[in-house]
């Protein structure tokens, strides 16, 4: 049968189809499953919740953006004692339709340390060579060059530079980027490899069948196999349910992310016997601050995020150049009425550095909402973790005045909203800072099935394969047993690549 994308408006009845593997998910780990185990010559269906879009989709306005490629309008958000936002996407390739193409392995003493806290065998630098080597052929990773870096990251390195801190153009996934700051709101070049560009493709032309607008609702089983899934099809922006279906499979690959991947499986009775499916939830809550320079630093141009610094991950945090739509940044802008118009006109002399932070005593729970999938998160920010943030902000405060800034923004409720000096910036280091005085995000997510040699405290092993069922498999970040460091695409989809070979091992 060959390989095609079908659409909402495609899916006119009800259906049936079999395969050897269904994938759930098109984001970051299912297409690279779904692109492996189609090449390799199985029949492969590949289900997506949200619909494909192309590059006359794309508008950069940040609202209207938001509206259309996030969940929950860009409005989920944790409920504990810090209200964070987390950015889900919903559309055909996931996550990396909106990431900012970020490709960093894991340092070695991370994955050494998951080896040993959560019996991991197989799952170290050296075992996961291959498949790194693999991904980052596949999708074309790179270093940023400085043709694209725009003045906003070139300050960041500068500014590293003056204080002996070792920073680095972001190896990203991209192939002929042209600096346009729009991997957020998607990307019109299509220069991002994203998964809907990059490997959706290469599965479709090895035969894949997708089902975009295609949300599941329930993982089939008999005993201790697992034979299919079923649910309905969505309208695209409003969720109104259309036809039924039902994918019977040899195997089953959930990727539909850290917060859906754990209700699919409590609601199929598939969580198994650990009682940690759906518990772990951890994120990178990250801070941000803005400065602002003498000269214009043309903010719109330059790569989404192109400077980096690893200096910091034995600190617990990990610093970054950021740029998104000017909307979105004017939210975390200071002031009324004039003030507040004032300050709008200097965001073009403005550059926002931001750092992800390690919080791995910061732990929640996602739940279902009654009568749905539809996900509750709990989660608090431990207080043994806010040091983390605290040095962070300060750090990225002096590199903001290395660098030349005039005066920086922080975003700390009960601090100056503006700073002029290192001096006045020291209060960072030292005033006592409230979870709920942070501006946080957290859009790197994980923990919530995650992989464990011993089946009373995980749900799958390090090959993704589910203790509860013998041909069920996972391949989203919620197999990461904690934080990786740095950020999370590129070893879930190292993990995912070998994910596909155990699944093509068990058919």
């Amino acid at each position: 049968m060959s390989g095609f994308v079908r659409t909402f408006d495609e899916h006119l009845r009800n259906f049936v189809d079999r395969c050897d593997v269904a994938v759930v998910g098109s984001g970051p780990g299912g297409a690279v499953v779904a692109w492996q185990l189609a090449e390799a010559g199985y029949d492969v269906v590949l289900l997506e919740e949200g619909p494909p879009f192309q590059p006359e989709d794309f508008v950069t306005d940040g609202s209207a953006a938001i509206g259309r490629l996030l969940r929950d309008d860009g409005l989920r958000t944790t409920r504990g004692n810090l209200r964070m936002p987390t950015m889900q996407a919903i559309a055909l390739g996931g996550g990396s339709l909106v990431n900012s193409a970020i490709c960093v392995r894991p340092p070695a003493s991370t994955l050494a340390g998951w080896a040993e806290e959560f019996e991991l065998g197989v799952t170290g630098p050296e075992d996961l060579a291959p498949h790194f080597d693999a991904i980052e052929a596949a999708l074309g990773v790179e270093a940023t060059p400085d043709a694209v870096q725009g003045r906003r990251n070139l300050l960041f390195r500068d500014g590293c530079r003056a204080l002996g801190i070792a920073a680095e153009p972001i190896r990203r996934n991209v192939r002929a980027c042209q600096g346009s700051g729009e991997c957020f709101t998607g990307c019109r070049a299509r220069a991002k490899q994203s998964t809907d560009v990059a490997l959706v493709p290469r599965a479709v032309a090895a035969g894949a069948r997708v089902y975009a607008s295609a949300r599941v609702g329930q993982v089939l089983s008999h005993g201790r196999r697992v034979t299919g899934v079923g649910g309905r099809t969505v309208r695209p922006l409003c969720g109104e349910s259309g036809a039924a279906f039902r994918v019977e499979a040899r195997a089953v690959v959930l990727a539909a992310g850290c917060l859906a991947t754990p209700l699919l499986l409590e609601r199929s009775g598939l969580a198994g016997a650990s009682g940690e499916c759906g518990r772990n939830l951890q994120f990178h809550p990250g801070v941000a601050v803005m400065g602002i320079f003498d000269d214009p630093t043309e903010p719109v141009f330059g790569a989404t995020q192109g400077y980096h610094s690893l200096a910091f991950l034995d600190r617990g945090y990990k610093l970054e150049t950021l740029w998104g739509p000017p909307g979105v940044m004017a939210v975390r802008l200071p002031g009324q009425g004039l003030a507040y118009k004032e300050n709008l006109a200097r965001i073009k002399n403005a550059a926002i550095w931001d750092a992800i932070a390690s919080c791995n005593r910061s732990h929640g729970r996602v739940r279902a909402k009654r009568g749905s999938l539809d996900p509750l998160l709990d989660w608090n920010l431990d207080h043994r973790d806010l040091p983390i943030l605290s040095e962070a902000l300060w750090t990225l405060a002096r590199i903001f005045f290395a660098a030349g800034a005039r005066t920086i923004l922080p975003g700390v409720a009960g601090l100056p909203d503006e700073m002029r000096s290192l001096d006045e910036a020291r209060v960072l280091r030292t005033a006592p800072i409230r979870p709920q005085d942070l501006l946080c995000s957290g859009n790197h997510v994980f923990g919530t099935t995650r992989m464990h040699g011993d089946p009373r405290r995980g749900v799958a092993d390090e090959f993704g394969r589910c203790h509860a069922a013998e041909n069920l498999f996972v391949a989203d970040t919620g197999l990461l047993p904690r934080s990786p460091a740095v950020n999370p695409m590129l070893v879930t989809m190292a993990l995912a690549h070998r994910v596909a070979g155990a699944v093509a091992a068990a058919l």
